[in-house]
Parts: C-alpha cells; structure tokens; sequence
C-alpha cells in the first residue's frame, strides 16, 4: 500500500481570508451569437448564469482552452461569466497605449474596484454579492485574440492590436465563475471575495 507523505516542514499556507469591493457595472450579452456585452441596470441570475445570455447554460462545448477533450465535448459550464477590475483593464488600456477599455469590448458581466490583483483571486473563492447572489470562481480568464479583435475594432488604424492584446492582458483579464447562488446584481453594490486557504502545491 501506498503511503501519503507528510506534509513538507517548509511547506507555506496562506490563511483565509476576506476583501471587499464595489460593483461599477453590470452587463449581457443582447443576444446568445453576439460576444460583446452592453450595460444593463440589474443582472438577474440563476443557476444556469444569465438567462438568454452567450455563456449561459449547465453545461458548455469545449474548446481550444481544453486540450484534453476533443473539441465540442459537452461538459460543465464553470464559465458562465465574466468578472473584470476597472483597475486592471486602465492598466492593459495603458500597455496598449490607447485611451480606455471598455468592459463591453471584451464581453465582461460585472466590472468591479477595489479588489486588488483581481485576476490573480485563486480558484474556489466566493464572490458574495450585496444584494446575495454569489459567484464561485473557477479560475482567471486567458486573454485570446477573439477578444483583442474586438478591442481593435474599437481602435481603428492600430495594427497588430489584437495580437497585443493577447499577450499585454496576461493575468489581467479578469476572472471566469459559475453561479453558486442566485441572485441580482446591481452596480453600486458591495462585493465580498471570500479567498479559500492556499498553499502551492509541487508534486514532491
């Protein structure tokens, strides 16, 4: 039989722990075929994510993000919004030399301040929301070129700009969740991100 190894003496654990934000925006898709998202007064969600939305839904087809499957495997939707810090995206706008990027180009949810280093938020925090929904996250959001398009097309003449915005948005994307309560979100709101205990695990 196989032993479990102790736990290594070095090994750093960060407590968990709690930080707050507010809610600036909240968005959706008009349509389920359209990527960029437009402002609305409340997001309305239940457990499939937005109702009528690109993204929502129980489960999802994977894609090139999954290499594992073949493509068009349908399995969990961990992904049915998108969570951006108004911080973070001043700061690619500023990589990318152009004047401001909107939450909407790159089909955003919900834009929130306050939360420092959003896109770095681990896996299996809780984002709990004011008005009580919560959003559980599965992990931060990969910048692709689909997205820089979109942030191109917004800045006509720069070429080359969706290529950029791949590789300047890294881990500053924002985040990916699922919803884990229903609920309505509304901007001006409180955000609560509940962070889970973490250690970094090395296979040794």
């Amino acid at each position: 039989m196989t032993q479990l190894a102790l736990l290594p003496d070095d090994l750093v654990v960060t407590p968990k722990f709690t930080t707050a934000g507010k809610v600036e925006g909240v968005y959706r898709t008009p349509f389920p075929e359209d990527f960029q998202t437009q402002p609305v007064d409340a997001l309305a969600l239940d457990f499939e994510g937005i109702a009528g939305d690109r993204h929502a839904g129980f489960t999802r087809r994977s894609g090139s993000r999954e290499p594992w499957y073949a493509r068009g495997t349908q399995m969990c939707n961990e992904r049915q919004l998108s969570i951006l810090s108004l911080e973070e995206l001043a700061e690619i706008a500023t990589r990318l030399e152009i004047a401001e990027l909107k939450p909407e180009w790159i089909g955003g949810n919900i834009a929130v301040s306050g939360i420092a280093q959003l896109s770095l938020v681990p896996p299996r925090t809780r984002l709990a929301f004011e008005g009580g929904a919560v959003i559980r996250v599965d992990g931060d959001n990969a910048p692709c070129r689909f997205a820089g398009a979109a942030v191109a097309a917004h800045n006509p003449g720069r070429e080359g700009l969706d290529l950029q915005f791949a590789r300047k948005a890294r881990r500053l994307r924002g985040l990916v969740g699922f919803v884990e309560k229903p609920g309505t979100i509304r901007a001006g709101e409180t955000v609560t991100a509940h962070i889970p205990e973490q250690w970094i695990y090395t296979g040794t």
